[in-house]
C-alpha cells in the first residue's frame, strides 16, 4: 500500500489536501480530501442533498490515534472518497444545524423546526477499518 499526498490550489473558496491508498484487486480504492476548514466539508453535504437523488451523506465523528476526526464517504463504484478534517476537540453537541441558503452551520444537541436547515446527526464510532492518512 502507497500513498500519494499533493495539495490543490485554492479553488472556490475551498482548500483541500488530497490522498491516494492503493488497494488490493479485490478491495475498492479510498480517496482521501482533507479539508482545512468544517465549513468547506459540510458543503458536500449540502451540495449531495440538493443534488438528483437527494441523499444526504452520514457524519461521522472517531478519535483516531489520539485526535478528532470529522468524516463523510461519498462515492460508489469507481471507490469511495473519505472527506475529513482535524478538529480541536470532540464535538459538544448531537447535531449540526446546516442552513440551505447560506450554508452556515451550528452545533446544535436537537433536531429544530427550521425548514430551511438540514439537521445532520454526529455519529460516533468506536471504531473503524479507515487508516486516516496522518
Amino acid at each position: 500500500m502507497f500513498t500519494i499526498w499533493f495539495n490543490l490550489k485554492r479553488y472556490n473558496e475551498i482548500q483541500v489536501s488530497i490522498s491516494i491508498i492503493d488497494m488490493t484487486e479485490d478491495e475498492s480504492p479510498l480517496t482521501f480530501l482533507k479539508y482545512k476548514n468544517l465549513s468547506d466539508m459540510l458543503k458536500v453535504i449540502l451540495f449531495s442533498s440538493q443534488s438528483a437523488l437527494g441523499l444526504t451523506p452520514m457524519l461521522y465523528h472517531i478519535t483516531y490515534k489520539e485526535k478528532d476526526i470529522l468524516f463523510i464517504e461519498t462515492g460508489a463504484l469507481g471507490g469511495a472518497l473519505i472527506h475529513y478534517i482535524v478538529e480541536k476537540e470532540k464535538p459538544n453537541k448531537k447535531f449540526i444545524e446546516l442552513r440551505q441558503l447560506t450554508g452556515e452551520h451550528n452545533f446544535v444537541e436537537k433536531i429544530g423546526t427550521d425548514t430551511h436547515s438540514i439537521y445532520i446527526p454526529i455519529l460516533e464510532l468506536d471504531s473503524t477499518s479507515i487508516e486516516f492518512p496522518m
